[in-house]
């Protein structure tokens, strides 16, 4: 079971990790504003998303969910898995990952989907309100230059960690995706990122 959010991009990214390796999973859609007491037993930090395997405890966090998912599934597509063989190769993978689940998340997936969306639904309490016009400002400068990194990336390698795909690649796709289609990617500013994301 995955509680997630459809529009949260640590989400879009595990569900993409799940696909990738072929794993049905009950998604449960959880509004991480409202602070349930339920989703807080899960996990005290209130943050999605969080996955429930059977027999196990509550898996928080993007990162640890993505390890977790690596080390239980990935060994059974030994050719086919998410990380490179090598060490170095790995630490790669994990830097870009985090490069997007933390920075480009701060930067601009976050800022783009809370001020645009999830205030909407939130009370004044719990955050809500009008968008935070200098946040929006401030996020739509910020994505220029990871759009300028991710070309940079793909023009040098064939995908953004070496030569397959890997677990960075859907960490950007994911966060790329959610602000994709809230309409806020410039696209004619980088072919090489675009031609990758398509």
């Amino acid at each position: 079971t995955l509680f997630h959010h459809p529009l949260c991009p640590r989400s879009r990214y595990v569900r993409l990790i799940l696909a990738e390796y072929g794993m049905e999973t009950r998604l449960v859609e959880e509004r991480f504003w409202e602070r349930r007491e339920e989703f807080l037993l899960l996990n005290p930090a209130g943050e999605i998303p969080v996955a429930v395997a059977d027999g196990e405890p509550a898996i928080p966090g993007v990162t640890i969910i993505a390890e977790y998912l690596q080390e239980t599934f990935g060994a059974e597509h030994a050719g086919d898995s998410l990380m490179p063989p090598r060490p170095g190769q790995r630490v790669e993978v994990r830097r870009l990952a985090s490069w997007f689940n933390d920075k480009f998340y701060d930067e601009v997936s976050q800022p783009l989907v809370t001020e645009r969306v999830f205030k909407r639904y939130m009370t004044k309490e719990q955050g809500g309100g009008p968008p935070d016009t200098d946040a929006l400002r401030a996020a739509r400068h910020n994505i220029r230059y990871h759009l300028a990194y991710i070309g940079w990336l793909v023009r040098t390698r064939d995908w953004l960690a070496g030569d397959r795909l890997t677990l960075a690649d859907l960490a950007a796709a994911a966060h790329l995706s959610t602000v994709d289609y809230l309409g806020e990617v410039p696209w004619s500013e980088d072919e090489a990122a675009k031609h990758w994301y398509a």
